[in-house]
């Protein structure tokens, strides 16, 4: 059995341990990385799944940014451990992350990666939306929290601080 909670401060390292694992070296150079230093994830949107043991098997974070200007969530990092890949945790992850951001008033959500994956979860090209060199244009996907959230939302991905 796997049990959802949000993620708390002692977390952080068996979540980044995961990360380590599910991940390629140099995972931090990423351009998304440079809006998450030293801001901290959004407070009970960010979830940890442990199976029965109590060993952390999947983890997602949400990370609060601007885009011209606007609050919007930055999804990610995602990942699930090897051993538990194929079970649907992803999606749980995800399905219950997204329901946790509209419940805390988000309209408007972000991320980086596969159109085809993500797809499936509401998620669509942002067309007028930049992240930081070098985010291939295609992979930047958003969904509306709100119908319409994302209408006439253009610019660059900004830190949380930047304003």
């Amino acid at each position: 059995m796997i049990e959802l909670k949000p993620e708390r401060q002692d977390d952080w390292w068996e979540v980044e341990a995961l990360y380590d694992l599910c991940f390629a070296p140099g995972r931090e150079a990423l351009s998304s990385y440079r809006l998450r230093d030293d801001i901290p994830p959004v407070s009970g949107l960010s979830l940890v799944a442990r199976d029965e043991s109590g060993i952390v098997t999947g983890a997602i974070r949400f990370w609060p940014v601007r885009v011209g200007g606007l609050p919007a969530l930055l999804l990610g990092p995602v990942a699930v451990h090897p051993t538990h890949q194929g079970e649907g945790l992803g999606g749980v992850l995800i399905r219950d992350g997204l329901a946790a951001a509209r419940a805390h008033g988000w309209t408007r959500v972000m991320l980086v990666g596969d159109a085809p994956y993500y797809g499936r979860f509401g998620f669509s090209r942002l067309t007028d939306v930049r992240m930081p060199p070098p985010t291939n244009p295609e992979r930047v996907l958003g969904q509306d929290l709100t119908p319409g959230a994302w209408d006439g939302v253009a610019g660059d991905v900004q830190r949380w601080d930047a304003v």
